[in-house]
């Protein structure tokens, strides 16, 4: 069963002027895949207030859909997302916010869409051509995969543009790609080509444009194929392991253990391996 809807500007179905201007992200759902278009190719998908405001829904949303076992995130008309678009951000009548505008609001906003990214129990694969920078980069970053075109770049430009990182950036760059390539990126502000990300592990796979849609087809088959609680698990026993002593993981894992013995997909993955077949596993 196929379901799609696009969620503009203010949470609007169907687009005006004024909406379209502020772009949009469309909502399309493929069976049990849920799949996030960032949609305004003329700003090379900059990010509006209200399309991140969209993104906080949608996922905190699909977190707690039991029927969903995969989440792909992209872009529309070439590029992946070109960070937030500061510009409109700014106050029309040219008055600066008031002190601790940001602290209060991005919080909520920007940088929770980075964290339901990466906490979700759900796997989420993203599919990066063109530019990925900023706010855009780490959405990409947050992904359990991003597989990128051999023309996508990555691109930190906080510094260049005279403030500081920010969406993470300073947390996820470092872990993925060590602190010495992460200076490079944020304080010279150097452009990543895919495949040097690839080569670095700042992603998964770099491949040809024309493989981009088939790449990413096939990790979320099997990802959605896959035993989902056991997964989001694993997902988050990872995450915790990232700042965890051995101990502590080992603890986690034994938790985590007991959680995915008591579900059907695990009696299922017994009775396969008994019956030496594939598993058919239901998410549950």
């Amino acid at each position: 069963m196929t379901n799609s809807m696009r969620w503009d500007a203010g949470g609007t179905v169907g687009r005006d002027s004024e909406s379209a201007a502020e772009g949009s992200v469309v909502v399309h759902r493929d069976d049990a895949v849920l799949h996030l278009v960032i949609d305004r190719p003329e700003r090379r998908n900059s990010l509006s207030a209200p399309m991140i405001e969209t993104l906080v829904t949608v996922l905190t949303e699909a977190a707690s859909d039991d029927s969903l076992r995969a989440i792909h995130l992209r872009g529309s008309g070439g590029n992946f997302c070109s960070g937030v678009d500061w510009v409109a951000s700014n106050r029309a009548d040219g008055r600066r916010p008031r002190t601790g505008d940001l602290v209060r609001r991005i919080p909520h906003t920007a940088h929770r869409v980075i964290e339901l990214l990466h906490t979700v129990h759900l796997p989420v694969v993203c599919s990066v051509q063109g530019w990925a920078v900023g706010l855009g980069c780490s959405l990409a970053l947050s992904a359990d995969f991003a597989v990128a075109t051999d023309d996508a770049v990555f691109w930190e430009p906080f510094l260049a543009r005279g403030f500081s990182p920010d969406s993470g950036s300073t947390w996820l760059l470092p872990k993925l790609v060590g602190l010495t390539r992460a200076k490079r990126m944020l304080l010279l502000g150097d452009k990543v080509p895919a495949a040097t990300a690839a080569d670095w592990g700042l992603i998964d796979r770099c491949v040809p444009a024309n493989e981009l849609d088939s790449a990413a087809e096939d990790l979320l088959t099997r990802l959605a194929a896959g035993p989902t609680v056991a997964i989001g698990l694993a997902k988050q026993a990872l995450a915790y392991g990232q700042h965890a002593t051995l101990t502590q993981s080992l603890n986690q894992e034994l938790l985590d253990l007991e959680l995915a013995c008591r579900t059907s997909d695990f009696k299922e993955g017994l009775a396969a391996f008994r019956q030496r077949r594939a598993p058919d596993f239901q998410g549950r």
